[in-house]
């Protein structure tokens, strides 16, 4: 049997973007050797967001080197990246994409999300 090695605190939540209104689950630990393979987890809370034209959500930024995952609970994201991948992520979908070398992408709420409001939560 393994011993528990640490117990680490809720950390407070921030935004990414103006859609996305995450808690890092592993704080100041996710960049560390004792966390490895995980570089990061962060997750939504379930959060309502009213209807709105406006796109909510984070513009191209680059990642490199290491695998993402997203699992969608609640509300739909679209995402797009640099390679021309572009796709709606809706409840019970998970998305998984190898930044290799490189890769820009970008993730907003889908059209339709924004459009009507609801709940979203999504890691």
């Amino acid at each position: 049997m393994r011993a528990l090695h640490k117990i680490i605190p809720r950390q407070p939540a921030h935004w990414v973007g103006d859609g996305f209104n995450v808690y890092p689950v592993f704080g100041r630990h996710a960049f560390s050797e004792s966390f490895s393979p995980w570089l990061m987890f962060d997750y939504a809370a379930p959060k309502h967001f009213p209807p709105t034209t406006a796109q909510r959500g984070v513009g191209q930024h680059p990642h490199r080197g290491f695998e993402t995952i997203t699992i969608a609970f609640q509300g739909e994201v679209e995402h797009g990246d640099s390679v021309g991948n572009r796709d709606v992520i809706g409840p019970q979908d998970v998305q998984w994409m190898t930044a290799g070398r490189g890769v820009i992408h970008e993730e907003f709420h889908s059209r339709n999300f924004a459009k009507t409001g609801g709940t979203f939560e999504m890691c």
